[in-house]
């Protein structure tokens, strides 16, 4: 079966995703950002929960949200951080767009067969 590669931009887009989650805060960072939900969370309420503060959280958000995973918003005075659900989920669907393709196509127990070893 012929595989067509995925366009650029969008194996770009992941590529800068997943180099921007190669580092554990900024994991740390988008998992308790998921965990908020769509409001999202405080700078220094997300960088309490995630132990890391000040320039260096700064600097995970600008990463996160220079990937496409990270969205800011001003509350007033506060800055609001929330996880881009439609990006974190658009990268999930490129990471498996593929499964089974070698195989003849998507195969409903693929993944079934891949978690029971």
């Amino acid at each position: 079966m012929e595989t067509r590669p995925h366009p650029l931009p969008e194996i770009t887009r992941a590529a800068t995703a997943l180099a921007a989650l190669g580092s554990e805060p900024r994991l740390a960072i988008l998992r308790r950002l998921v965990r908020a939900g769509p409001r999202g969370l405080p700078i220094g309420d997300l960088g309490e929960a995630v132990g890391v503060t000040g320039s260096v959280l700064t600097h995970h958000l600008k990463q996160l949200v220079s990937a496409g995973l990270v969205i800011q918003r001003r509350d007033g005075r506060r800055i609001l951080s929330s996880v881009d659900i439609a990006a974190v989920e658009a990268l999930s669907r490129f990471l498996i767009s593929e499964c089974c393709a070698d195989l003849g196509g998507p195969d409903p127990d693929c993944r079934k067969d891949k978690a029971n070893g």
